[in-house]
């Protein structure tokens, strides 16, 4: 479906796109542009198994964040002792942090962040392949945040066929998120 030279297509379409990605993510420009070199590079590996199912940015998105986590990983691994870096050494068992060394955001914290940010793209994607009515009530309902009465008028719904709506719509995102996601 997809060959080398779509990866070298990407590049420029979608390489600024990540490099803003990976600096929200990491504040190291030089790094930054390693991570998306590595993404590329990993992309040109494995172009032939990219099935299509997501949009390529979405794809290249996934395997930057793959290998920002593994940075992180990598960080939080030490071959010293841990609490040296981050206590105080006075030889007293009252564990006051060395401030400016205290943990400021864990690995499964940053992991789970960018596991909630790939959810809700996935969500987006659902969305947007629902009926168009069913979209914008979905929409209305939940990201607008108006009253099911509200909604109602709007559309010249009744109650009943709203909440039949709103139910269909439910079932087909969770179809669509247990295919993509879960």
């Amino acid at each position: 479906m997809y060959n080398k030279k779509d990866v070298e297509h990407w590049v420029d379409e979608h390489a600024d796109y990540l490099l803003r990605y990976a600096m929200t993510q990491i504040n190291d420009r030089h790094q930054a542009l390693d991570f998306i070199q590595d993404t590329y590079v990993s992309a040109l590996k494995g172009v032939d198994n990219f099935e299509g199912r997501s949009t390529p940015r979405t794809w290249l998105t996934s395997i930057l964040k793959r290998k920002i986590i593994d940075y992180w990983r990598k960080r939080n691994v030490r071959k010293t002792d841990v609490a040296s870096h981050f206590f105080h050494d006075n030889g007293s068992d009252d564990g006051s942090w060395i401030i400016e060394n205290a943990p400021t955001q864990s690995v499964a914290s940053a992991e789970d962040r960018i596991t909630a940010e790939e959810q809700v793209d996935e969500l987006y994607r659902c969305l947007d392949q629902l009926p168009p009515r069913s979209k914008e009530i979905m929409n209305a309902k939940y990201m607008e945040q108006k009253k099911g009465e509200v909604i109602c008028k709007e559309y010249d719904l009744s109650s009943s066929n709203f909440w039949v709506i709103v139910h269909r719509a439910k079932l087909l995102l969770r179809d669509c998120l247990q295919q993509k996601w879960f």
